[in-house]
């Protein structure tokens, strides 16, 4: 008979069991089982994680210090419980760490007198215990959480912990990183500052050569780095614009460069650039860096601003130092600005409206590339359906998101108007039979949303 509490497990694997049907392995399942299959994969190890963690704290319990030589642990010849599990699993002891962490932040505990008490974060552990949200994503959750909690008010963070669970669901663990970014100036804006301060302390560019190479390790600030990746981003465009509209090449002639590749030519053309200048300044690439702000904050000084194609905010003090910089165009949200919408009169949108559906999508709305590798598309093509070239009609997607968008019979729609519109991606109905729309863009990261 199988313990309650082991029921959903067994339930994960009878889905597994379904979906991989007769196959002898998994190079013979169909298309259908390879999806099945693989959401039931994901189901179990999630659910397989919670059930990991709660196992992590009750090793990490048996081995606390003041057991001694008593301790778990040490009986089993390891010097902590992160070794004992890192050598079970096979992993890092870091990450041996961090379950033990997702397991103790999720784990029922008494008061001093005994009495039950609920987990720290119940929401992550119902999520865990579900198979919602794995450990790796947990952790990361946690870890924020526990920061917050010595400056933010704890109800404040049990809000934080909800939404940070629901927007959780479904994102890899790339992206909750980025929502946990934005978590934290929403949770403390006060903390940009001091965290940035930090950041621009350690900046650093070290360069040595080996072996016929230049090696380039740096580490800087966000606002600091913003206009390296604004002029490096737009050389990459650039080039795959070029590559588009040059005639077919022979084989031979063809650029076979990689993205990485490219990256690096760029940096190299934009030093030779700058070394030839005769203009005894840094010359202008064409590339913008652009920093929205409310115009509230701006007044106050107080809160957050974002820099496109970055996830971390910077402080206010930090915006309006940009903003005072060439190539800069800081976004004030809130205040009056350029009539955005041109109907049927132009074809092609416009810098400002571009600059706008930027603000609105934040890059491409499906997978999140910056909107320097984007292109405006009409959601209604403007000759065949005699779509506007208006923002509601328009949204920001990289090359390859916009063939797949067309060729696998994706919709999207945008409701609402301005800054508060929301981008919804519609998958079809052989990814989701009901076709339930998905967040898009800028919004899906956005905590205050």
């Amino acid at each position: 008979m199988t313990a309650q509490h082991l029921r959903p497990l067994v339930e994960a694997v009878h889905r597994l069991d379904e979906a991989w049907g007769d196959a002898d392995n998994g190079v013979e399942l169909s298309r259908a089982q390879l999806l099945a299959a693989h959401k039931a994969v994901g189901v179990l190890q999630r659910r397989l994680d919670g059930l990991h963690a709660e196992i992590a704290a009750g090793i990490a319990r048996e081995s606390r210090p003041e057991l001694g030589s008593g301790g778990l642990a040490k009986q089993q010849g390891f010097r902590s419980p992160a070794a004992l599990i890192a050598a079970t699993t096979g992993g890092s002891k870091g990450d041996a760490t961090r379950l033990v962490t997702v397991g103790e932040a999720t784990a029922p505990r008494a008061n001093l007198l005994g009495q039950a008490l609920p987990a720290r974060y119940p929401a992550v552990q119902r999520a865990l215990a579900a198979g919602d949200l794995s450990a790796a994503a947990a952790a990361v959750i946690v870890a924020l959480l526990d920061r917050a909690r010595v400056k933010v008010d704890i109800v404040r963070v049990g809000e934080a912990e909800r939404l940070l669970v629901e927007r959780a669901l479904g994102m890899s663990l790339d992206d909750v990183r980025r929502l946990v970014v934005r978590a934290e100036a929403w949770l403390d804006p006060d903390g940009v500052a001091p965290r940035e301060q930090e950041s621009r302390s350690g900046r650093s560019l070290t360069m040595f050569e080996r072996e016929g190479f230049l090696h380039l390790t740096l580490q800087t600030d966000v606002a600091a780095g913003a206009p390296i990746k604004a002029a490096i981003h737009a050389y990459v465009a650039a080039t795959f614009r070029a590559r588009q509209d040059a005639p077919a090449p022979d084989a031979g002639d063809a650029d076979h460069r990689t993205v990485a590749m490219i990256q690096a030519d760029a940096l190299t053309a934009l030093c030779e650039h700058a070394v030839s200048c005769e203009a005894g300044d840094l010359p202008s690439t064409g590339a913008t860096v652009i920093v929205r702000v409310s115009l509230d904050d701006l007044k106050t000084g107080t809160g957050v601003a974002t820099i496109d194609g970055t996830d971390q905010p910077v402080s206010i003090s930090s915006c309006r130092r940009m903003a005072a910089s060439g190539g800069v165009i800081p976004v004030v949200l809130g205040s009056a600005g350029e009539i955005l919408d041109w109907g049927r009169e132009k074809r092609l949108f416009t810098r400002a409206q571009r600059l706008a559906l930027a603000e609105r999508d934040g890059g491409c709305v499906m997978c999140g590339l910056p909107p320097q590798m984007t292109k405006a598309h009409h959601l209604r093509w403007w000759q065949r359906d005699a779509g506007p070239t208006d923002l509601e009609n328009g949204v920001l997607l990289c090359e390859s998101c916009h063939h797949r968008i067309h060729d696998n019979g994706w919709d999207i729609r945008v409701d609402g108007v301005g800054r508060a519109a929301r981008v919804w991606l519609i998958p079809p109905a052989n990814v989701d039979p009901d076709r339930r729309p998905r967040l898009g863009g800028r919004a899906r990261y956005d905590i205050a949303a």
